[in-house]
């Protein structure tokens, strides 16, 4: 078989070769997007990056082409739940008539490469990419240089998808398990002491680890009922509804974090709520359930799925988002919810899946923002907390 590259076949396979198996980006499949590739991702300094084969002839179709960009660009970022995107439009083959240098718009720089010897010219894009004028010592030609890019975009691509299996696929959710047993033994254990049921006096709630607000605290040691509340329950809907919505999530965050750091982001994100919750408690009320390391998880899984958002942006708006709304509703409708609890959990959740980290995606320097993020939460809890 003989395969003849052009010049502008064996620029475009080059780049191509760069851009995913050293800086990490995946092809996106647009319908309609002719002669021109798209590349993304989400963690780069460039979000996009454009490969632009088609012939510009003049500053209007040069100005069409960015508008299309512009709108393609809008529906990636609604569906990769994007706050911000920028994108690097190289472009391969543009007229003589097309002023490049007066068309800079925001939130798009564009190129031009002729030969591989212009990405000399770029200084912006040799200090984002330092190696990127590496592609120039690339000798291959042809069939060999077809086959040779095409195998390590085939190897890149293998060790993609054994990263993604790893971190996707389901294990056995034994922390999950553990933790939907001891809620129910401690409400066994309420009920065998004399609770109903239907409801259980807050006495014995207290007695057995329920919440109060810090002014009705006997002495600095009832924190130690931080721990114990978050797996007490009221009654048997709360305890029901509870743990629910803990079989639904734990199993994917389980799988998603593993065991330890699972454990670790459930009970930091109860311990966090449980501070929260000590702020706006009235006099003589007793707060217990496991809706703050619950919604915990909500947190940690909005944290673990803007890492993966182009996977699960769109459980994070169909699934996710609704439910944190129709909570906030319910929570101002209907008395007796512990919004405080609510919310600290969730932030909680949302920094103690930093301060675990996301496999392949999050650095050692998160890690640490997050232990000392979820430090300055605590400490700041506790301190309005004692002076409000």
């Amino acid at each position: 078989m003989n395969i003849t590259l052009d010049k502008n076949d064996e620029i475009v396979m080059k780049l191509l070769h760069y851009f995913i198996t050293e800086q990490g980006y995946n092809p996106i499949i647009l319908h309609g997007a002719k002669d021109e590739i798209w590349l993304e991702n989400t963690d780069g300094d460039y979000k996009i990056i454009r490969i632009v084969t088609n012939y510009i002839h003049n500053d209007e179709q040069f100005d069409w082409d960015i508008y299309r960009t512009k709108q393609i660009m809008r529906t990636i970022k609604r569906k990769t739940f994007s706050f911000g995107m920028n994108a690097l439009s190289i472009f391969i083959n543009l007229g003589d008539n097309v002023h490049l240098e007066e068309n800079h718009t925001k939130n798009i720089d564009c190129i031009e490469i002729k030969n591989i010897d212009d990405l000399n010219k770029y200084d912006f894009l040799k200090e984002t990419f330092p190696t990127i004028t590496k592609i120039g010592n690339v000798t291959e030609q042809g069939l060999e240089l077809f086959m040779k890019l095409t195998e390590e975009i085939n190897k890149k691509n293998r060790e993609d998808a054994i990263k993604a299996d790893e971190v996707f696929s389901r294990k056995r959710p034994i922390i999950t398990y553990a933790l939907i047993i001891s809620n129910i033994i401690m409400f066994i254990m309420t009920l065998l002491a004399g609770g109903n049921i239907f409801g259980i006096d807050a006495n014995l709630l207290y007695s057995f680890g329920g919440l109060v607000n810090y002014n009705t605290m006997t002495s600095p040691l009832d924190y130690w009922h931080l721990l114990p509340s978050m797996f007490l329950h009221a009654n048997l809907l709360h305890l029901l509804v509870n743990l629910y919505a803990l079989y639904v999530l734990g199993p994917q965050l389980e799988s998603f974090f593993g065991k330890v750091k699972y454990l670790f982001i459930y009970l930091v994100s109860g311990l966090i709520g449980g501070l929260v919750s000590m702020i706006f408690l009235g006099d003589n009320v007793v707060s217990v359930g496991a809706s703050g390391a619950i919604f915990g998880l909500i947190g940690a899984f909005l944290f673990f799925g803007y890492h993966y958002r182009v996977y699960f942006s769109g459980i994070i708006k169909s699934q996710i988002i609704p439910l944190l709304i129709v909570n906030l509703i319910l929570g101002v409708m209907i008395s007796g919810i512990d919004l405080g609890a609510h919310f600290g959990g969730i932030i909680g959740g949302f920094l103690a899946a930093k301060a675990m980290g996301v496999k392949y995606k999050t650095t050692v320097s998160d890690n640490v923002n997050g232990f000392v993020m979820l430090g300055i939460l605590t400490i700041f809890a506790i301190y309005l907390g004692i002076t409000i």
